[in-house]
């Protein structure tokens, strides 16, 4: 089994819910274990500034799946959620990113692993180091060296889980 992070987050249509029905959903993946997640953050969006605020997890997992096998089924948890891609960074009601595939780095057309954006965004990076302090980003470092970066970014933990 090889582990790896998945980042979750929504914006729409009762958010902390869809991620609370995706984690149950991870778990029913073929060939994989759901093994701890983050607590859930809320931060504002990245894109365009007339949607709402977003709520952010990271879920670790172990797999059998390859990288594109997991990438397929993250993508029907996504469609089943009703995930419509309207416009750059818009808003949506499920958004699930591979983050991590064990220590692999990867680079294809329809995936990147690292993601290419995990040392950029304090809603990935809390989540991440809140389950994983020590991990390592494949080719890039320690995860922590590249928060001190992100301060301006505004999160928050979200207390009432």
């Amino acid at each position: 089994m090889l582990s790896t992070y998945i980042g979750l987050g929504s914006n729409l249509d009762n958010p902390r819910q869809q991620l609370m029905d995706a984690l149950a959903e991870l778990e029913l993946v073929d060939q994989t274990t759901l093994l701890t997640t983050s607590s859930l953050y809320c931060s504002p969006p990245m894109g365009p500034a007339d949607q709402p605020d977003y709520i952010n997890a990271v879920a670790q997992i172990e797999t059998m799946l390859q990288p594109l096998q997991l990438l397929e089924a993250l993508q029907g948890i996504e469609h089943a959620h009703h995930r419509t891609r309207k416009r750059h960074w818009g808003e949506r009601t499920l958004d699930l990113d591979l983050l991590l595939y064990d220590d692999l780095e990867l680079l294809t057309p329809q995936l990147q692993i690292p993601h290419p954006g995990i040392t950029q965004r304090a809603f990935v990076l809390l989540p991440l180091l809140e389950i994983a302090p020590q991990i390592v980003i494949p080719g890039k470092g320690l995860a922590q060296d590249y928060l001190s970066h992100l301060k301006d970014q505004e999160i928050a933990i979200l207390e009432d889980q």
